[in-house]
């Protein structure tokens, strides 16, 4: 949970006076969809690539070959740990761009020690994580799931008033639990809407929480006042089930869970008898274990909307990693420094 500003893209042309040798490492089944034809010819412009060279094996003969020249790494999902062999491998490499979100599984101690400047496009990725967060929110609140299920089983005129009184949005609370880069865009996002916010964020100071015109609160009392309860922290061992079953037991009859984080956040067991009693609602796009057994009842609940870790950039959404990750490019090899750097000491407040 850190102090991050939301995604403002470079929309300014950057001098390159160097063309450094770059180096793609991502799943290769994911170029394609990250790196379209427009994209690739940017990278050729601004670097020394292969754009037919894409990895996922830092062993392989031919990217040995590659590494030994290799000064910036342009990462995604699916890129291996950069360990002290890979850098024992890699003399020249002095950056790294991540088109992607957390780079917690692949930067090493080893990079932050040998000075490796990092760059991530989680700012990118964080805006369709904040706009699922939102939908979720005011459908939660309208009680789509209810309604829906109601005019399948009537399937014809009903006094939808009187059957719903209690739903909408207007002077609704929503608890954001992690003044995260997301959990701060979900803010802005949520600013049009009479909604009173409370936040949680042992990170955040008052003078922040002001200026972001929301209401700093511990965690308890978040929970307890809260129609929705939404979860943007990063996990940790702090962290770890943040959510249990005393924080589950004191939400309001009706409210509604969003976890768009990380499913180690909640207590999954206390979250399942939770949600099998109807008592509350929960939208999931994260849960432990990441991929439920097939015999889970989250599947089939009718008060539970579950998708698979897909609030995150998916389709079209990639591309704007991708073009935020050309721009750092584009900065570093005109000898600026990123514009969304990482830095050791962040990791342990971000995803």
């Amino acid at each position: 949970m850190s102090d991050l500003p939301p995604h403002s893209p470079v929309t300014h042309p950057v001098a390159v006076p160097h063309r450094p040798r770059l180096l793609i490492v991502m799943d290769p089944a994911l170029a394609p969809s990250l790196l379209d034809q427009v994209t690739l010819s940017r990278l050729t412009g601004i670097s020394e690539v292969d754009p037919g060279l894409v990895t996922d094996d830092f062993s392989r003969a031919d990217v040995l070959d590659v590494l030994r020249d290799t000064e910036v790494l342009l990462t995604s999902w699916g890129c291996p740990e950069i360990d002290t062999q890979v850098l024992a491998s890699a003399p020249r490499l002095k950056a790294v761009v991540h088109a992607a979100g957390s780079v917690r599984w692949h930067i090493t101690e080893a990079c932050w020690d040998r000075g490796i400047t990092v760059s991530s496009a989680a700012a990118a990725n964080a805006l369709p994580v904040a706009e699922y967060t939102v939908a979720a929110i005011l459908f939660s609140n309208k009680g789509v799931l209810e309604v829906r299920d109601e005019y399948r089983r009537v399937r014809g005129e009903q006094d939808w008033r009187a059957r719903f009184p209690d739903v909408g949005n207007y002077r609704r609370s929503v608890g954001i639990v992690g003044a995260s880069r997301i959990g701060r865009r979900v803010i802005e996002l949520l600013a049009p809407y009479s909604f009173d916010i409370v936040v949680h964020d042992p990170f955040l100071s008052a003078a922040a929480a002001e200026r972001l015109g929301v209401r700093k609160v511990e965690l308890d009392e978040l929970c307890a006042l809260s129609d929705v309860v939404t979860l943007h922290a990063p996990a940790s061992s702090e962290t770890q089930h943040m959510i249990d079953r005393r924080r589950l037991a004191l939400m309001r009859d009706g409210a509604t869970l969003v976890n768009t984080a990380r499913g180690s956040l909640v207590d999954q067991e206390a979250l399942t008898d939770e949600l099998e009693s109807g008592r509350i609602r929960a939208v999931l796009d994260t849960t432990e274990p990441e991929h439920l057994p097939a015999d889970s009842p989250l599947y089939d609940l009718p008060n539970v909307l579950l998708t698979p870790h897909f609030a995150g950039s998916f389709g079209t959404e990639l591309r704007r990693m991708a073009d935020l990750a050309v721009e750092e490019l584009a900065r570093y090899a005109a000898g600026m420094p990123f514009a969304h750097p990482v830095r050791r000491a962040d990791l342990d407040r971000s995803a």
